[in-house]
């Protein structure tokens, strides 16, 4: 393998152009026009634009991504998270047109890409599981008669995607209907797929994911897990790993689930399983992603790998040195999604121009970073701008150098998590480690946020004026 292609933007794609130029790898961009000028274009050894900003017009099309690497001779492709990702027919295609993609085989991103086939594969496996219904529904009718023999509340979830969409809390038998609806309409929109489930939902959950790696010598391994509870929308914000409340003993049994998990779908590469983990430490799968993880991050810094340079060995062929034996926990690590969002406004997209965009550094604090100053955020895509990660030897010091390193990101044109970042890392829910999935509901509040920023600010102000009047009577003293 010689040359990548790697079929992504943002800091993901120069996370893994990294990884490549230090295995001696060739690597090739691609870009949309709004990205012309993005640091991962200049960053790879070559470049081509496939097409205009909407992402159906580049970073999806799969025809433009499979021709351009053919015309540079690319060997494979890293598709990096989202986009093509966990498209079953793009993996195909590489397949036919003799390129390696640096992921599962398609059939394991099949079963996996649907949330019903793979509670049927993983089933025969003796693995916990949500009590629910094993097919797909659009009858309210018959939802209700469900919901009543699961008992209330329940969790209606789309069967073709994630992220939250097509997803309903539903606390009583009267607004099921509704709820239900919207989640159909929702799961259409976003996946073409209007399919939905049911199951009971899980009170105070806690969100914990187990990261694996297979090659293709039948070996598997687990890096341990990571906590994903702080959320917003369904969707992550602050990952971290390991987690304060698993035992050794629940770690192995969900490191051996997931293994399971792996070999149910004749998994290849690498993938994460994720887990619902109720108030009594019983756990229950919730489905498998079939690519590498936003969050990955936190998993490299306390097990040692490189989960990018693992991929690409395995997707030459070559079998996993390490034994699960050798894999030990050392330290924690914390990772801020840095998104261009306004935590004040319900979370909603901050578009603009980074007039000012300093990113910290440090022993202990890694920034994978997708934007430099003077940049425009593009409209089209995930407005992740950053993922911040510091890493110390305790959890409460990765947590304090956290808030050092939010503290000296500077950034200025647009509203990001920042803020949000600091306000979860000196909660004394959050330091403790006695939340859930429930910590924006129970905890967050932008009336709270905006009144501790305030604060901030009066601090600063009166130790400004402090070092001013100290700076004055310095001035004033006589020369001897």
């Amino acid at each position: 393998m010689k040359k990548i292609l790697i079929a992504n933007r943002g800091e993901i794609a120069i996370r893994v152009m990294k990884t490549a130029q230090k295995m001696g790898i060739k690597t090739v961009a691609v870009y949309s026009t709004a990205d012309r000028n993005a640091p991962h274009v200049k960053f790879a050894d070559e470049a081509v634009c496939i097409g205009e900003p909407p992402s159906n017009q580049s970073y999806l099309r799969g025809d433009k991504i499979i021709k351009v690497a053919k015309q540079l001779h690319a060997d494979a492709i890293h598709p990096g998270y989202g986009f093509l990702s966990e498209n079953a027919s793009f993996a195909e295609l590489c397949e036919e047109n003799n390129i390696i993609f640096i992921g599962p085989r398609s059939k394991a991103i099949k079963i996996m890409g649907s949330k019903l086939a793979a509670k049927e594969a993983v089933k025969h496996y003796n693995i916990p599981m949500v009590p629910g219904i094993d097919e797909a529904i659009t009858d309210v009718n018959k939802a209700k008669t469900i919901a009543k023999n699961i008992g209330f509340p329940i969790l209606i979830k789309a069967s073709a995607g994630g992220g939250g969409k097509g997803m309903r809390v539903v606390e009583k038998e009267s607004d099921l209907e509704s709820q239900m609806n919207r989640a159909i309409s929702e799961a259409t929109s976003a996946f073409g797929d209007g399919s939905v489930f049911i199951e009971k939902y899980v009170t105070s959950p806690r969100h914990i994911e187990i990261q694996i790696m297979a090659d293709c010598h039948g070996n598997i391994l687990h890096f341990f897990e990571r906590e994903c509870s702080i959320q917003r929308r369904h969707q992550k914000v602050v990952e971290e790993a390991p987690s304060c409340i698993l035992t050794p003993e629940l770690r192995n049994k969900m490191g051996e689930a997931a293994i399971k998990v792996a070999k149910s779908c004749d998994y290849l590469g690498a993938g994460t399983v994720e887990f619902l983990l109720d108030a009594k430490h019983n756990f229950y799968f919730l489905e498998m992603n079939t690519r590498l993880q936003v969050e990955h991050p936190v998993t490299e810094l306390i097990s040692g790998v490189d989960l990018v340079e693992l991929q690409i060995k395995v997707a030459r062929g070559e079998a996993l040195q390490i034994k699960q034996a050798d894999l030990k926990i050392n330290g924690h690590a914390l990772e801020l999604r840095v998104y261009a969002e306004d935590p004040l406004n319900d979370f909603l997209p901050s578009v603009g121009h980074l007039e000012v965009y300093k990113i910290p550094k440090g022993e202990g604090i890694r920034v994978d970073n997708g934007f430099e100053e003077g940049m425009d955020i593009p409209i089209y895509y995930d407005p992740m701008l950053s993922k911040l990660i510091t890493y110390g030897s305790t959890r409460l010091e990765a947590i304090q150098l956290m808030i050092k390193a939010i503290d000296n990101y500077h950034v200025e044109g647009v509203k990001t998590t920042l803020p949000f970042g600091k306000y979860v890392c000196e909660n004394k829910a959050f330091r403790s480690g006695n939340f859930d999935t429930h910590f924006v509901k129970n905890y967050y509040s932008p009336e709270a946020l905006k009144a501790e920023t305030e604060n901030e600010a009066k601090i600063a102000a009166l130790i400004a004026v402090k070092h001013y009047i100290k700076n004055q009577k310095l001035l004033r003293l006589p020369i001897k």
